[in-house]
């Protein structure tokens, strides 16, 4: 849990988060898809998309309850069929996503604070870390 959080908030956000992972995900999995085919997907290179594409990847926004399950397509990104097998899966709370987004913390710098985890497929989680460095901020 965001330690900087008032407690007020904190106390709103624990009461919130189950309520929260027990909605249906695909919507806010549609949002964050059409997120990154704006911010990310005209920015990655044929050498980068090749080997994310066609692989499920989990996303946990362990504070607030989500789990979102994306896929990179012919289209885009999309989110994933509730059977697709997870390859990778990513989890952290919304600050440190957010600082990854504004490019104020890198993954590494990130990893080593234990404030984002990956899980699964140790290469393809590499191309993405290494393809999100190469590129820089999204989110200015």
């Amino acid at each position: 849990m965001n330690a900087a959080l008032p407690p007020l908030l904190m106390d709103l956000q624990a009461r919130l988060r189950p309520l929260v992972a027990r909605l249906p995900m695909e919507p806010p999995a549609f949002l964050l898809a059409a997120a990154l085919n704006r911010l990310l997907l005209p920015r990655l290179d044929a050498a980068a998309r090749g080997p994310l594409s066609g692989r499920a990847v989990q996303v946990d926004v362990s504070d607030l309850g989500l789990s979102l399950k994306l896929q990179l397509g012919p289209r885009g990104f999309a989110p994933a069929s509730r059977e697709a097998a997870i390859a990778l899966r990513i989890v952290a709370e919304a600050p440190s996503y957010w600082r990854l987004l504004r490019g104020s913390d890198d993954a590494d710098r990130l990893f080593f604070e234990r404030a984002l985890v990956m899980e699964g497929d140790t290469e393809m989680g590499l191309v993405l870390k290494n393809t999100l460095d190469a590129i820089g901020p999204l989110w200015a």
